[in-house]
């Protein structure tokens, strides 16, 4: 899917849809520097753990969410937002059905 139009007001939890049993992304913006992605979890779905090499920030736009940190727990609700770090395992958990906005910035 392409990037979300620029210069128009955006309204974020409208640009991705649920879809059972599925995760579902949609890239906002990409740059050298960085890139911002929606995402709709289903009740249940989960990312796997993983890392990244650059800081995330994982915003919660409705729902609620289990996002693991380097084997800690943190539960997030709509309004929410943490920090993932570079290089340290994390994983995402649908604890309901819920979206939230990814932002990474390669630094």
């Amino acid at each position: 899917m392409s990037a979300a139009p620029k210069s128009q007001i955006l309204k974020l939890v409208e640009m991705v849809s649920y879809q059972e049993g599925s995760v579902v992304s949609r890239q906002i913006t990409k740059a050298d520097a960085g890139n911002v992605t929606l995402f709709a979890f289903d009740a249940g779905q989960e990312l796997s753990e993983h890392t990244a090499p650059y800081d995330a920030l994982a915003h919660v736009l409705e729902g609620e969410a289990e996002i693991w940190i380097s084997g800690k727990s943190y539960v997030l609700n709509a309004g929410e937002a943490i920090i993932m770090p570079a290089n340290e395992p994390h994983a995402v958990k649908a604890m309901q059905r819920f979206k939230m906005l990814l932002t990474m910035i390669r630094a």
